[in-house]
C-alpha cells in the first residue's frame, strides 16, 4: 500500500516561471482583470486541504470561453502551467500551483446561458454556482439536486466528479453533465455531448473531461440534466443509541428499496459541535438527517417504513420537518458541520477522509475506523453520505505539531487499505488530486495509471494543465 503524500512533506516540484513577455501580453489584453497582488494570489493558493504550497505567480479573471483560450494559448506557447480555480472549496489540493503559473479564476463566468425546461436541461457558464442556479431556475418547477455540502461551482463539481447529500437517489456529477464546451491545452475549443438523453457517437469524451480535475483541459460550459421539484417533500433526524444501530437502519432502508433521497450520518462528535455552531438542541448521540421526496402519499409510506426499520434498531427521538423552513434549518447545520467541526479545536486544520465502500460492507468499516481513531487520541468526527457507502472521518490536528499529522496520515492509510479489501474506493468524492496519488496505484494498478498518464500526454503534451495533480508524469 502507498501511503499519501505527506501533508507535511511535499515533494518538490520545479517550478516554471511566467516569462516577462507572457506576463505583459495578460496585462495588455486583461488589463486590471490580471493581477500579480500578492493578497490575490494567496487567495487563489490556498484551498480546504492543510497543505502549503506558494501561490501562483498571476491570476487572470476570465468572463468568457475566449478569453480562457487567449489565456491558454499564451501559456501553450511558452510552456507554463495553468489551474483553474473556482471558489476554492476542494479538500485535496486541487488547485495549487505546485509548479507556478497562471491561476484562471472563472468566478465572473456566472451566467445561466439557456435553460429548456421542457427537457429537463440547462446550460451554464463554469462559474455558476449549485445555489445560483437553483434560485435562478426556481420558477420553472425544476432543480438541480447534486449537492456537495459547500457553495461550488458547477465547473469545480465537474471537474472533481462531485457528488454528496443526493447522490443516494439523484446520482453524481457523472450521471448528471450531459455536454461541455471545453478549452484543450493548446487553447482550443471543442464541445462534447449533446443535450440528447443518450448517444452512441464515439469515445465519451464528457465523461472523459468530468472528474479529470482540470488535468486535462479547462470546462467553460456545462449542460446538465434537471429534475422536476418534488410535490412533497419531509426531513426527518433521528437518534440512535450506536454508529452501529444507524448504520443498520441505513442497511435495510436501502436494501428494502426505499426511494430515499438523502440520508446523512453524523456521529455524537459532529452533532455536539453542530448544535454549538447552530444553537440547535439535537439529540446528542449517532443521528440520521433524512429526507424523502415524492407525492404526499408515496413520502407518507416512505416515511413509516423508516420509522418501522429504526425502531428495530433503537432509533428515537424522531424529529420531522415538512416545512421549507423547517428543513433549511436541518440541513445548514449539516452543511455547517466542516466549520462546525473545526470550531471544536480553535486554530486546527483536517485531514478528511472520503472513503467509500459497497453499502453491505458499511458498518464493518466504519466500525473498525471509529475504533481505530479512538484509540489514538486524536479529536475527530464523522460525516456520511451512508446512502450510498460514503463516509468521512474529520481528524482535527494541530499545525504546529508533526506527530499530530502522521497519526492522521497513519489512521488513514489504515482506513484506505480496509476499504480497498473490502472492494471500495479511497475516495467517493473529493478526487485525487495531491494527496491521494499513491492510494490511486493501490485502487487501479499501476498499468491503469499508466493508461491515464498516456491520456494526458496525448491531450496535454507540455503538460501545463494543472500538473502535479492525480499522479505524477
Amino acid at each position: 500500500m502507498n501511503a499519501p503524500i505527506p501533508t507535511h512533506v511535499l515533494p518538490t516540484f520545479e517550478r516554471r516561471p511566467v516569462p516577462a513577455v507572457m506576463l505583459a501580453a495578460l496585462k495588455k489584453r486583461f488589463g486590471d482583470r490580471c493581477s500579480t497582488a500578492m493578497a490575490v494570489r494567496e487567495q487563489h493558493g490556498r484551498d480546504e486541504s492543510p497543505f502549503e504550497v506558494p501561490p501562483p505567480e498571476v491570476v487572470v479573471f476570465c468572463e468568457c470561453t475566449q478569453d480562457v483560450a487567449e489565456v491558454v494559448t499564451l501559456a501553450a506557447e511558452h510552456a507554463v502551467p495553468v489551474i483553474p480555480f473556482g471558489v476554492g472549496s476542494s479538500l485535496e489540493g486541487h488547485l495549487l500551483a505546485v509548479q507556478g503559473g497562471v491561476s484562471i479564476d472563472l468566478g465572473r463566468m456566472a451566467r445561466i446561458v439557456s435553460v429548456q425546461p421542457e427537457d429537463l436541461t440547462v446550460t451554464v457558464q463554469a462559474g455558476v454556482t449549485r445555489e445560483q442556479l437553483n434560485r435562478e431556475i426556481r420558477d420553472t418547477g425544476l432543480f438541480f439536486p447534486i449537492d456537495p455540502g459547500a457553495n461550488a461551482t458547477l465547473g469545480g463539481m465537474s471537474a472533481t466528479r462531485a457528488s454528496g447529500t443526493n447522490a443516494v437517489r439523484y446520482g453524481t456529477m457523472r450521471e448528471n453533465v450531459l455536454a461541455l464546451t471545453v478549452v484543450t491545452a493548446s487553447g482550443e475549443v471543442i464541445h462534447t455531448g449533446t443535450r440528447a438523453k443518450k448517444s452512441s457517437a464515439g469515445y465519451d469524451l464528457t465523461r472523459l473531461f468530468v472528474g479529470s480535475e482540470g488535468t486535462l483541459g479547462v470546462m467553460t460550459e456545462i449542460t446538465l440534466r434537471l429534475y422536476p421539484q418534488p410535490e412533497a417533500v419531509m426531513a426527518a433526524v433521528c437518534s440512535f443509541p450506536s454508529i452501529e444501530a444507524a448504520v443498520k437502519t441505513t442497511i435495510q432502508v436501502i436494501q428494502m428499496g426505499v426511494p430515499i433521497a438523502r440520508c446523512e450520518l453524523l456521529d455524537t462528535n459532529a452533532v455536539r459541535a453542530v448544535n454549538k455552531h447552530d444553537k440547535l438542541t439535537l439529540r446528542e448521540g449517532p443521528m440520521l438527517l433524512m429526507e424523502f421526496h415524492g407525492t404526499p402519499a408515496s413520502v407518507k409510506e416512505q416515511v413509516a417504513t423508516v420509522e418501522d426499520i429504526a425502531r428495530e434498531q433503537g432509533g428515537m427521538a424522531f424529529e420531522w420537518a415538512s416545512t421549507p423552513e423547517e428543513r433549511t434549518r436541518l440541513w445548514t447545520a449539516r452543511h455547517h458541520a466542516y466549520f462546525a467541526g473545526m470550531q471544536m479545536r480553535p486554530g486546527c486544520r483536517t485531514v478528511t477522509t472520503d472513503t467509500c465502500v459497497p453499502i453491505s460492507h458499511l458498518a464493518e468499516c466504519l466500525l473498525a475506523t471509529v475504533a481505530e481513531v479512538e484509540a489514538s487520541g486524536l479529536p475527530y468526527y464523522i460525516v456520511g453520505h451512508v446512502g450510498d457507502g460514503n463516509f468521512h472521518v474529520a481528524y482535527l490536528i494541530d499545525p504546529t505539531i508533526p506527530q499530530e499529522r502522521e497519526t492522521a496520515e497513519q489512521l488513514n492509510l489504515q482506513l484506505v487499505q480496509r476499504a480497498l479489501s473490502l472492494d471500495g474506493t479511497c475516495t467517493g468524492e473529493h478526487g485525487i488530486g495531491l494527496h491521494k496519488q499513491g492510494f490511486l496505484v493501490d485502487e487501479t494498478g499501476e498499468g491503469a495509471v499508466e493508461m491515464m498518464r498516456t491520456v494526458k500526454r496525448a491531450l496535454d503534451p507540455k503538460n501545463i494543465m494543472n500538473p502535479g495533480k492525480i499522479f505524477s508524469m
